[in-house]
Formats: structure tokens, C-alpha cells, sequence
């Protein structure tokens, strides 16, 4: 019954976050209009209510900085590079292979010259690290660390890393006129929302998007302050995704097509294997030094 209360517990503060995202969202709209599309407002709102919450959380629990994950600037700033040269190091296999496999196919249509080829490289490398300022604190900081205190530290990985991979796919795609919207209609997006959970063509990137947190989790658990590593890891493989689907398609006719999914392009069982290999490589590793 403890393991449930701690399991289910992040869940009630997102479903709180949510609903308040939902409200205030519906009086943002009162005052903008259309600027923002409902859906989109609701979602950013989220995310900043879900960061913020990070700061009581921290209180409550008596959590300090560097529990949370954060080095001394000079060495989180270190650990950046770093963890963006694991990234690279631990991805660029997958787009190789997806490359010979003639899964992802070079984008002829596209004139690239090296000055576009540089802003598309530095707008995607930023957007990648605002992502990853966003989800580490919150999944390996703040969730992992919090779930860490009254779990084993393996099932606070994986719990916290179901629920990084399951936000990836709570959406709907529903745009509501705003005209049409009224105070509660931001929970109907949410009911579709937790309805696309259950749809069973997003297992295989779930599941991709699983061993994506729990190699994030090892990671952030095996090194001491070393949220550093974390976003900068996210960051590159987050980069790396983007820039491919700026230069190549992918060809789904492919006989190799089911080595990734719909979702990106990328992300699948290749990846899901891929990182699965990385970890059990590592633990057997450190094993094999212990002996």
C-alpha cells in the first residue's frame, strides 16, 4: 500500500497542475483570443505549473540543490559537454544503422546551403535545451529524487521513467473554437488525453521512450550531482532527432520499417534495444571491476 501511495502520488500533482492549466488557460483565452490555440495553451501552462511545483516539492521534502542533481556551476557546465558527447556518442549508431538500413532517406528536395544548414543546427540545438532544462529537473530531479527517499532506488527509476514516457503521449489533437470554449472545457481535451494513453499503436515508442528514462535515470543515480550529464545527453539526442527529420524522410515501405516508429521517425525498438544493451553492458561492467 506504501509503493502505491509513492507510486500514485506524482500522478494526483499532475492531475493538479493540469486542471489548474486547464482554468487558468480558459481566462488567458478570455483575454487573447485566438493567438494561441486552446490545446497548445493548456499544454505550456502545464509545463510551467509542473516546473514550479519543483520549488515547494524541494521544500517540503527538504531537498537541497545539489540532491536535486545540480553541480557547482563549473562543473554542471562541464558536465553539459560531457553528457552532450554521451548523447552523441550513444545515438549517432542508431542513425548510422537507420542510414544502411535506407530506413531514413536523404531529403533531396531540400537546397541547403551552410548558412541555413548553421541556424537550423543552432534554433534546434536551443529548442533541445530548453526541452531538457524542463524534463530532467523535473523526471531526474525532482520526481527520481523525491521517489528515491521511500523507494528502492531501481523501482523509483522505473516509476519515474513510465511517467516521462507516458507524458510523451498524452495529447489531443482537438482544437476548440474559441467561441466554443467554456470554463471546463479544457478537461474534455484532458479525457481524450489520458484516451490516447490507451491507444495501443504508441507501445512501441513508449516503450523506446522507457529505456530513453531509465538510461537517464542509471545515469543520474550511478554519478553523484550529475543532472548536468542528464540534460546534456537529453540535449543532444533531442538535437540529433530534430536535424534528422530536417534532412532525411523516413521511408516506412521499408522492410525495415518496424525498427522505428510513427512517432518520430527514431524513436522504437531500436532504439529501445540499443539502450537496453548500453545498461546491461554497463551493470556487467561494474561487476566484473567489483570482482
Amino acid at each position: 500500500m506504501r509503493y502505491l501511495f509513492y507510486t500514485v502520488a506524482p500522478l494526483l500533482i499532475l492531475l493538479a497542475a493540469l486542471s489548474l492549466a486547464c482554468v487558468v488557460s480558459y481566462f488567458i483565452v478570455l483575454g487573447i483570443g485566438d493567438a494561441i490555440s486552446f490545446r497548445q495553451l493548456i499544454n505550456r501552462s502545464a509545463q510551467l505549473f509542473l516546473v514550479l511545483s519543483i520549488f515547494p516539492a524541494m521544500a517540503y521534502l527538504k531537498i537541497s540543490k545539489a540532491e536535486l542533481g545540480f553541480a557547482p556551476r563549473p562543473v554542471f557546465l562541464k558536465q553539459l559537454l560531457q553528457g552532450f558527447g554521451l548523447g552523441f556518442m550513444t545515438l549517432i549508431p542508431v542513425f548510422i544503422v537507420l542510414y544502411v538500413l535506407k530506413i531514413n532517406v536523404l531529403d533531396e528536395t531540400q537546397v541547403w546551403t551552410i548558412g541555413l544548414l548553421a541556424k537550423n543546427m543552432t534554433i534546434n540545438l536551443l529548442i533541445a535545451l530548453l526541452i531538457s532544462l524542463i524534463e530532467e529537473p523535473l523526471f531526474r530531479g525532482i520526481m527520481l529524487v523525491s521517489l528515491s527517499k521511500k523507494l528502492p532506488v531501481m523501482v523509483a527509476i522505473l516509476i519515474s521513467s513510465i511517467y516521462y514516457a507516458g507524458l510523451h503521449f498524452f495529447s489531443s489533437n482537438t482544437d476548440i473554437p474559441v467561441q466554443d470554449i467554456k470554463l471546463f472545457s479544457g478537461f474534455k481535451l484532458l479525457g481524450e488525453a489520458f484516451a490516447h494513453l490507451m491507444n495501443p499503436a504508441i507501445l512501441s515508442a513508449f516503450f523506446a521512450l522507457l529505456m530513453v528514462g531509465i538510461f537517464l535515470g542509471v545515469l543520474r543515480t550511478q554519478v553523484k550531482a550529475s543532472l548536468g550529464l542528464c540534460i546534456g545527453c537529453h540535449t543532444c539526442w533531442v538535437w540529433q532527432i530534430k536535424m534528422s527529420k530536417k534532412l532525411f524522410d523516413t521511408d516506412y515501405s521499408s522492410p525495415y520499417h518496424y525498427l522505428v516508429s510513427n512517432y518520430d521517425g527514431v524513436v522504437g525498438p531500436l532504439v529501445a534495444g540499443w539502450l537496453m544493451l548500453a545498461i546491461a553492458v554497463y551493470f556487467v561492467y561494474q561487476q566484473l571491476n567489483k570482482a
